[in-house]
């Protein structure tokens, strides 16, 4: 199958995926375009334990109604409101036919803001997977508890291997490489660099799309790679390498402290801003005066990330802040 498929357009794989695919599913879709005080600890995926599946939850009572009217009255939000009222609406649609469906990868705030509401409704069970115990980007299943009686199947493993030594790739290239396959960025989870690029890399991904990923990724950067199937358990990472250090401003803008834990201008990361390749929590900011507050995580197209530490007012009135850079 896998030597047929890499000759599919797009239109074919997508009729595919909608063949075999549930409808029920969130945002199911192959393709895309393409493209206070708290110390310094990363972020543990939500409700996962060692085996990278989480301790289930089952709501004993709750209205789904009340809860998608309150999420609508919500203004904003960096867990994404109607990414949540989605899983919601599936969450109540798969307890009442007694069936099972599943998200596609979610980003921590809205797994987590979701599993939080999902606690409170009748006769739903739900599992979050990201593959391993620190995922960040994860799935959730949900259903009657009469019907998720088992774990479901629905993250794989892929490693990326090739001649890294001379041209060591970063987390952006391997995430450009595969996004350039054509596939959608919620059909991809994490991935792990191993040996810091100089090793390849390791993606979680959604398992319909293993075959392609095999067949299409051919290149990432100018490393001509394979690619294999893996299993979850023989997966390699370690906790995120960090660097940790303060910086003293004025305001919490996001314009002002990303700049300082980038390192670069306040106006360059205005330019950024304006782009579209600044992040808080995962969800693109617009606005420069954007506050910022301990535990949000800023990344930068390019840049990386940080995550606010603690923060206290100097006798000046300004903000000494504790800011970690992921390396």
């Amino acid at each position: 199958m896998a030597a047929v498929i890499s000759f599919w357009s797009p239109l074919m794989l997508r009729r595919v995926v909608r063949a075999i695919g549930s409808s029920d599913h969130l945002n199911l879709k192959l393709f895309g375009n393409g493209s206070g005080g708290l110390r310094f600890r990363p972020a543990p995926a939500p409700f996962l334990g060692a085996s990278g599946i989480c301790t289930m939850a089952r709501a004993a009572n709750g209205d789904a109604d009340v809860l998608l009217q309150g999420l609508g009255e919500k203004s904003g939000g960096v867990g994404g409101s109607e990414d949540v009222k989605r899983i919601l609406e599936m969450a109540r649609r798969a307890s009442s036919r007694r069936e099972v469906l599943h998200t596609d990868f979610l980003t921590p705030p809205v797994a987590k803001e979701s599993m939080q509401l999902i606690e409170k409704l009748a006769d739903v069970k739900a599992v979050v997977q990201g593959g391993y115990p620190q995922a960040e980007r994860c799935r959730i299943s949900v259903g009657h508890p009469d019907a998720l009686i088992s774990d479901p199947d629905i993250v794989a493993a892929l490693s990326i291997t090739g001649n890294f030594g001379f041209q060591p790739c970063t987390h952006g290239d391997f995430l450009g490489a595969v996004l350039g396959t054509g596939i959608a960025r919620e059909k991809l989870g994490d991935i792990i660099l191993q040996g810091n690029g100089e090793k390849g890399a390791q993606i979680l991904i959604v398992p319909e799309l293993v075959d392609f990923i095999i067949t299409s990724l051919d290149k990432v950067g100018n490393v001509p790679v394979s690619c294999k199937k893996l299993p979850l358990l023989a997966l390699e990472y370690e906790p995120p390498r960090t660097k940790s250090f303060k910086a003293v401003e004025a305001s919490l803008r996001v314009d002002a402290v990303a700049s300082a834990g980038f390192k670069i201008s306040r106006t360059k990361l205005g330019n950024l801003i304006s782009s579209g390749d600044v992040r808080v929590n995962w969800t693109t900011v617009t606005k420069n005066g954007f506050p910022l507050k301990t535990g949000d995580i800023v990344s930068v197209s390019g840049l990386g990330r940080i995550q606010i530490g603690e923060i206290n007012q100097t006798r000046k009135g300004k903000f000494a802040i504790e800011i970690m850079k992921f390396l």
